[in-house]
């Protein structure tokens, strides 16, 4: 179902960022961009966000401004790519799963499930794969210009109970997102339950669930997920989210190229710091659980790919509910053959 912001979410939105826009100042910049994140300025998104900010300001000698809001703070997040395609916002630094409402296709612009093993290949799909011809024409169908990806490492699942391959997944009960991965799991005999993150650590003690796909590992940790699960999946394999960062296409074409080309490379620079550094925090995570106990369970590489089998399956059937999810998928399958992910 698509999102639809009415009039008056519209006025409410509009009065917020009128509330707390910066008034203009002596020597304002050529172009100001008022961009939203759901991410906290204390995560690890967040603050490289704010570098994002910074470096665009600075790289671009003071030409562009951005407005940033956090935590989602003008509109909800599954809200923000409207908002920015509307006017209230420029720009949304959310992530295109939330618009699979409009078209199955963003769906494969925010996370092939189980598809990339790192960051920087669902970017490289993008870039070089076959993958900017895809985003541009279904981002303007929605007013809206797909500058990047930028995202952290494979998710880890967490557990009460050992998940050491594809048989512990057998009636395993487990908070899961809604959408696409709720139908790869079922298919591998897992019981999954869509629920608030909220939810999730009242559903674990009173084993309403065995476990949860939240987050990274480390920010699994952070939350307090181990002081219940005693398991996880590490490395992760099943779920790579990736955030975008999506402009109002007549925004962007207002900028230069060679402010275009300072955005783009700013976030470019996000995005292999963000890669880097949930890297680098997921195996100072992994080191502490284990010393506490916690077992991770790796998986084989021929487990791994019998996910991805099953994922593939899902993905195909998920092609034939647009033209421009069928294409997403095939250049996906395409260029994971060429990068070794998948059987020629």
């Amino acid at each position: 179902m698509s999102l639809v912001i009415t009039r008056r979410q519209l006025a409410l939105a509009a009065t917020a960022l009128a509330s707390v826009a910066l008034a203009p100042a002596a020597g304002a910049a050529d172009y100001t961009l008022r961009i939203q994140t759901h991410h906290s300025p204390e995560s690890l998104p967040g603050k490289i966000f704010l570098q994002f900010v910074e470096d665009v300001e600075a790289n671009s000698g003071g030409r562009i401004d951005i407005e940033d809001f956090m935590s989602s703070s003008v509109v909800k997040s599954v809200e923000t790519f409207d908002a920015a395609s509307t006017g209230i916002l420029d720009g949304d630094m959310t992530g295109a799963a939330y618009q699979t409402g409009k078209d199955p296709a963003f769906q494969f612009l925010g996370d092939v499930m189980g598809g990339y093993e790192y960051p920087h290949q669902m970017r490289d799909w993008l870039n070089e794969g076959g993958g900017r011809e895809i985003a541009d024409e279904l981002y303007a169908n929605y007013n809206m210009y797909l500058v990047g990806f930028w995202g952290q490492v494979p998710e880890s699942l967490s557990s009460t109970k050992p998940i050491a391959g594809p048989d512990d997944l057998k009636n395993w009960k487990f908070r899961s997102p809604p959408g696409m991965e709720t139908e790869i799991f079922e298919r591998l005999g897992a019981s999954p339950i869509v629920m608030d993150f909220g939810e999730v650590f009242t559903a674990l003690n009173t084993g309403v669930v065995d476990g949860a796909d939240m987050a990274a590992l480390n920010t699994n940790m952070s939350a307090g997920l181990y002081e219940i699960c005693n398991y996880a999946t590490y490395p992760g394999w099943h779920s790579m989210p990736a955030d975008h960062l999506a402009i109002r296409l007549d925004k962007w074409n207002e900028l230069p190229e060679d402010l275009q080309q300072v955005i783009a490379d700013a976030l470019d620079k996000a995005a292999r710091d963000l890669e880097e550094q949930s890297q680098a925090d997921n195996e100072k995570a992994a080191e502490e659980l284990t010393a506490k106990g916690i077992t991770l369970h790796a998986w084989s590489d021929e487990d791994v790919r019998e996910y991805r089998d099953f994922a593939q399956q899902v993905w195909l059937e998920w092609a034939e509910k647009s033209p421009l999810a069928k294409r997403a998928v095939e250049s996906h399958i395409e260029y994971m053959k060429e990068i070794g992910l998948l059987a020629s």
